[in-house]
């Protein structure tokens, strides 16, 4: 597709080129273009580069990102294409070469009825991105390369967005997924408030490493006591003895050398690996790990999502999932808004509850990090799981009944056939009616279930949102139909 074909394509209507225009094709912007095309609104994903990212600047994904994927059909794939995180060890010695000790550095659980998932998933995140292409694809998205924002106006009720070839774009909304150093934050003047988690410079890459050489694709090696500083490489899967390569520098001052021969001779001089046994360099590039928060997520007709607007440290794999269930947020309200007719004020909760969410998980992983700098052996506990985040006393959380209240996480559970995230599944809302009697609802937004005692939930009537979350609850059903207008789906109920 290209961006002069975009009206054609997408099928708006007279006025704008495009509902919702999305920059940036990362995981970020490919799970926002999958879950608008099965909401059926049309929505462009555009990316300043050729291709998709080639590297892992992420590499896991915790098991509240796996809910997500399971909603959008793909976690099977995505699980097969990936494999559990494999036990660290370490190295020691003055040739690196002495064998140390081994342990999680995540802590493992075991699933159960209510969490399905209970363990992170290792899979690198060029390949990750893959498959997110190949579902959008499926579901009719496509991703417009070589497409470079340089310019946006505000209209009150368009975005024009202007490219570096001279052509605009017009949508009724805009977001940005363009990373770190999102052009379309720093085009709006958003600030971008924070810290230096360490102010010594790292290297990460992605590099194919010998089957003869030193290192094995059953652990995750750590040579903590690496003269220069520590390095880890982790194996990725998918790929034949593809490693994540992660480097850390003891000198503040020091100016990493990100070019292919630069990562061959940083590897040989840190451990038993030789130059000559790194047979390519996929990808590599240096940072400096920091933590910031976007001062605002939204200006006017413009979001801002996954590292647009916050930037993590890499410690605890937070940033991505982050990023991830950004989207899953924004999706529904803004297929509710151009759908289906809900108040625009609905979008005002994106901001509202997406903000507080990452400024928690920065201060996690800015804290982890602190912790242990990379090489130290520090566990990652459950916190880095995501499954207690929830929005209770946000906007768009009302109510109480049984065990759960308003805002919780919608728990998983076993049904006689099939289980409640099936149910879950799809665009919808879902009405559990547990131990009690279901109100009347014709409503095709709304799909209702009347199901027999489930301690896990208790006696009551749940909404479950369509991202997985409980927005209303009450032993009756005073208050739904206020709750379904607000968002959009009708009305039910007293």
């Amino acid at each position: 597709m290209e961006l002069n074909n975009v009206k054609g394509a997408v099928g708006a209507d007279a006025g704008v080129d495009v509902d919702v225009l999305i920059c940036g094709a990362g995981p970020t912007g490919l799970v926002l273009a999958m879950d608008l095309a099965r909401r059926g609104v049309p929505a462009l994903l555009v990316e300043k580069s050729d291709r998709l990212f080639p590297g892992s600047r992420g590499k896991g994904l915790q098991p509240r990102t796996q809910e997500v994927l399971h909603d959008f059909g793909i976690l099977e794939t995505v699980r097969a294409a990936g494999s559990e995180y494999p036990r660290m060890l370490s190295w020691e010695g003055p040739d690196g070469r002495t064998r140390g000790r081994e342990w999680d550095m995540m802590e493992r659980s075991e699933p159960t009825e209510q969490t399905p998932y209970a363990n992170g998933l290792l899979i690198g995140q060029s390949h990750f991105q893959a498959l997110l292409h190949d579902r959008l694809r499926a579901l009719g998205g496509e991703v417009v390369f070589d497409a470079e924002l340089t310019g946006l106006d505000q209209a009150a009720d368009t975005v024009t967005a202007r490219f570096a070839d001279g052509r605009e774009v017009r949508a009724r909304y805009l977001v940005a997924a363009d990373g770190g150093r999102s052009t379309v934050r720093r085009l709006l003047g958003v600030a971008m408030n924070g810290e230096s988690v360490d102010p010594k410079p790292m290297l990460v890459a992605d590099v194919v490493v010998a089957p003869d050489a030193f290192v094995d694709e059953d652990n995750w090696h750590v040579w903590a006591g690496a003269s220069g500083g520590a390095v880890v490489l982790c194996p990725l899967p998918g790929a034949p003895r593809l490693f994540q390569l992660v480097a850390q520098y003891e000198d503040v001052d020091a100016v990493p050398d990100a070019t292919p021969e630069g990562v061959r001779k940083l590897v040989a001089t840190r451990t038993p690996v030789a130059a000559d046994e790194i047979t390519e360099v996929v990808w590599a590039s240096e940072f400096r790990p920091r933590a910031a928060l976007a001062e605002r997520f939204r200006v006017g007709r413009v979001f801002l999502a996954g590292d647009a607007a916050h930037v993590h440290s890499p410690a605890g794999a937070q940033g991505l999932n982050t990023s991830v269930q950004d989207v899953y947020n924004l999706g529904w309200k803004l297929g509710q808004v151009l759908r289906h007719g809900a108040p625009a004020a609905l979008l005002d909760t994106y901001e509202q509850e997406r903000q507080p969410v990452a400024a928690d998980v920065l201060g996690i992983s800015t804290r982890l990090h602190r912790q242990a700098l990379l090489g130290g052996d520090s566990q990652r506990g459950n916190v880095v799981k995501q499954l207690g985040i929830g929005y209770r006393g946000g906007p768009l959380s009302s109510g109480a009944a049984g065990a759960l209240e308003a805002g919780d996480r919608a728990p998983d559970g076993i049904l006689p056939e099939g289980r409640l995230f099936d149910l879950f599944g799809g665009p919808h809302f879902t009405l559990l009616a547990i131990a009690t009697e279901a109100p009347p609802l014709a409503n095709e937004q709304v799909r209702v279930h009347t199901l027999n005692a489930y301690e896990t939930y208790g006696r009551g009537l749940f909404l479950v949102r369509p991202d997985g979350y409980i927005g209303w609850a009450g032993e009756t059903d005073r208050g739904l139909s206020d709750y379904l207008a607000r968002c959009g789906a009708g009305g039910a109920g007293r």
